[in-house]
């Protein structure tokens, strides 16, 4: 492949909060980058890193051994600097100074965001690959992290449901998920669980104390996934609301909090991160950018961030159907 004459020296950042997969991203933009005869840049701590020009060399052996490895490599931090014209002013500046062409963008909707007024302002190229747990991103089925962080999940309902059964208790878990349910809906239906409480959902309070009730008229113990960003509240603040309604019950609460992002990434993990990050320097050295690399249907694909950000990703309306039949 004939690299745009354009583009000789490729920068790439991971940005937001870190995701699972992320490093296996890293790795592949890198050695793409390397066999496409363009050197590669690693940008340590987003666009904080930017501003303060903190950064690696990313040849083929510095991402050595980190495939497996959670987190990621070059560090993620917020920036406020990053928010003012004049903080995109000096990362462009230094991106300039360093000779960087274009950049690859690993995060969710705030770094795309931020990649945006990147281009608009002073033109800088970039493609931005999916790395959030959140699955929240239009454009593509999943996103890098979500089928770890979910299992992750999944794996520690599991455990709390051996001690619900032994106990006959009510158990309310909290995952991630402050404006998306994605995660929340999974584990639901991979764990079993008797009900869920999403963002995307209205749901009263009355209406999982009536299926709670049902289901004590067959099961002693329950299960209730309760997504971080649910309108009634916290686990903890619906639990509350339930013991008052339901006093008699042995309940406890458990929040998973940030245990759902660390961990050794799954294979779908590892496998999608590094197709999308191969296809992000192929995209960019053919002259794309302002977009995002998604996979839809297996099938690689690009989104202009305005789509990426811009349409809300809606649950599977079939998985919302399926949850209380398999409840039953």
């Amino acid at each position: 492949m004939s690299t745009s004459p354009g583009i000789g020296h490729i920068g790439v950042f991971t940005s937001g909060g870190d995701s699972p997969g992320m490093n296996a991203a890293l790795r592949a933009v890198a050695r793409t980058a390397a066999h496409r005869g363009v050197r590669c840049t690693g940008i340590i701590g987003g666009y904080d890193g930017m501003i303060r020009g903190n950064v690696t060399d990313l040849g083929p052996r510095a991402v050595s051994n980190i495939i497996q490895r959670g987190g990621t490599i070059l560090r993620s931090a917020r920036s406020e600097e990053f928010r003012t014209k004049e903080g995109r002013a000096k990362a462009a500046a230094n991106l300039q100074a360093m000779g960087i062409d274009a950049l690859v963008a690993i995060g969710g909707d705030g770094t795309f965001t931020g990649a945006r007024l990147l281009f608009e302002e002073h033109g800088v190229h970039v493609i931005g690959l999916p790395g959030t747990i959140d699955n929240d991103l239009s454009g593509t089925d999943r996103t890098i992290g979500f089928d770890t962080a979910v299992n992750t999940a999944v794996e520690a309902i599991d455990k709390l449901r051996d001690t619900a059964a032994s106990h006959d208790r009510l158990f309310f878990v909290e995952v991630m998920g402050r404006d998306s349910g994605f995660i929340a809906l999974a584990c639901a239906i991979a764990a079993g669980a008797e009900y869920v409480m999403l963002p995307e959902v209205a749901q009263r309070i009355d209406e999982l104390v009536d299926a709670l009730a049902q289901a004590k008229q067959t099961k002693s113990s329950s299960i209730v996934v309760v997504a971080e960003g649910d309108e009634e509240g916290g686990a903890l603040e619906i639990a509350h609301k339930v013991k008052s309604r339901l006093p008699q019950y042995d309940m406890r609460v458990t929040v998973l909090g940030h245990l759902q992002r660390g961990g050794s990434p799954t294979v779908l993990d590892r496998v999608m991160a590094s197709r999308m990050g191969a296809a992000a320097i192929d995209h960019l050295l053919r002259g794309a950018h302002d977009a995002m690399v998604g996979e839809v249907c297996g099938t690689i694909c690009l989104t202009p961030f305005a789509e990426a950000i811009g349409r809300r990703k809606t649950l599977p309306p079939d998985l919302l159907d399926l949850l209380p039949v398999l409840a039953t």
